[in-house]
């Protein structure tokens, strides 16, 4: 079977498998970042209601306003030890722990930090 050229001059299945990997690609970088994001999200919840710049909140916690930024974008991985003074800047506990089925029964273990 005589294969077709798009206009670009790739041949069509070449360009279809180069645009699956792509899509793949940002699928696995997308569940990777979903636990940073939804920490980003809540970050900037917490910084609002409690009317704080990123400078303000950087101050609080012994860091950079930049340092910040990062957490907020949601593309950056966050240490256990900058949650935890994210909680304490908020004025709240943060909790980590392991979720998991036994049985029929969800668990959830957590401690404070």
């Amino acid at each position: 079977m005589t294969e077709v050229a798009n206009p670009a001059g790739t041949r069509t299945r070449e360009g279809a498998a180069g645009r699956r990997a792509r899509i793949e690609a940002y699928r696995e970088t997308s569940e990777r970042l979903e636990p940073f994001e939804q920490l980003a999200r809540m970050v900037i919840m917490h910084r609002a209601r409690l009317g704080l710049s990123q400078q303000d909140l950087a101050a609080l916690m012994g860091t950079t306003a930049s340092a910040i930024s990062r957490i907020e974008s949601g593309h950056h991985r966050v240490s256990i030890e900058t949650v935890r003074k994210l909680a304490a800047a908020f004025g709240v506990r943060a909790v980590v722990g392991f979720e998991y089925k036994t049985g029929d029964a969800q668990r959830r273990e957590l401690i404070g930090l």
